[in-house]
């Protein structure tokens, strides 16, 4: 409701929810700041299938805790982040965000690797990533 464009509306039901909605919620940012710490677990989860080459955990793991992180950025620029598409880059445009943050995820996300070398690598990464936005 907050982002959306009000077409039609002939009650001012809309309107009126809308503007309700405009001011972004000390609370949720709260909430989703507290709520960052996932995004370690997921990366010391995802560790624990390195020596078997696990990638397919690995990425899955990555994904949430990216997500994860960009929550935590549109939560502390109190900015609503109601789709998906296009979050990494969203996140990285934040003030706050930290240096090529959107480059960095999406790296993390294309080259997860398949070897425990690389995975471990690719994990070491992921954790420079969560330490910069989330210490």
């Amino acid at each position: 409701m907050a982002l959306c464009r009000v077409l039609g509306d002939p009650t001012g039901e809309l309107t009126a929810l809308r503007e309700e909605t405009r001011a972004y919620p000390p609370a949720l940012a709260d909430a989703l700041t507290a709520g960052g710490w996932e995004a370690r677990f997921l990366v010391d989860g995802a560790a624990k299938a390195v020596a078997a080459g696990d990638g397919g955990y690995v990425a899955g793991c990555l994904f949430r805790a990216v997500g994860v992180l960009a929550q935590v950025l549109h939560a502390r620029a109190g900015r609503w982040l109601v789709n998906e598409k296009g979050t990494l880059a969203a996140a990285g445009r934040l003030p706050g965000a930290p240096p090529d943050f959107a480059r960095r995820a999406q790296e993390l996300l294309g080259a997860v690797g398949h070897t425990p070398d690389e995975l471990a690598g690719t994990l070491a990464a992921a954790r420079r990533l969560v330490a910069d936005v989330l210490d």
